[in-house]
């Protein structure tokens, strides 16, 4: 199945800032995408909202209380129940140490504030497709190997 026949507008994206209008005008961008959209104030709600959610996709700003996005990525992304899900930092940070620690800190993708709507559509729906076809994978290598047990078995 080609990538672009992925259906991801059922997906469920976690948008994680500490500025209502922030949350709010990245939700509207992707308003008439399908997505169901979850909320979080701080990045220790952020946490709460992936364990009890799961969502597909995350947003994620930098700078929050409780914690912040860096931490908030790190510990997603060395959870092996999280680590699969993509996080894309969207942030008015925009120096190249605060690129690098991004990076470090395990994230996807970085979009600079204020976020461009075309750019954000197009790297959510490109995160999400690769998300899908991530599980895909690995739904398909876990049904393999139950074969191949129950073929070593009879």
């Amino acid at each position: 199945m080609p990538a672009a026949d992925i259906d991801i507008s059922s997906s469920r994206v976690l948008i994680a800032d500490d500025i209502p209008q922030n949350r709010e005008l990245l939700e509207a961008c992707l308003a008439d995408e399908g997505y169901e959209i979850l909320m979080a104030g701080n990045g220790s709600e952020a946490m709460e909202m992936v364990q009890h959610h799961q969502p597909d996709l995350i947003l994620l700003d930098i700078m929050m209380p409780r914690m912040s996005g860096y931490e908030v990525c790190a510990q997603l992304k060395q959870a092996p129940e999280t680590r699969q899900i993509p996080v894309l930092m969207v942030t008015a940070l925009n120096e190249p140490g605060d690129i690098e620690k991004a990076v470090n800190a395990g994230c996807d993708d970085f979009l600079t504030k204020p976020v461009n709507r075309l750019e954000l559509r197009t790297r959510v729906r490109s995160l999400l497709r690769v998300r899908h076809l991530t599980s895909e994978r690995d739904r398909l290598l876990a049904y393999l190997e139950e074969m191949e047990q129950r073929i070593l078995r009879d």
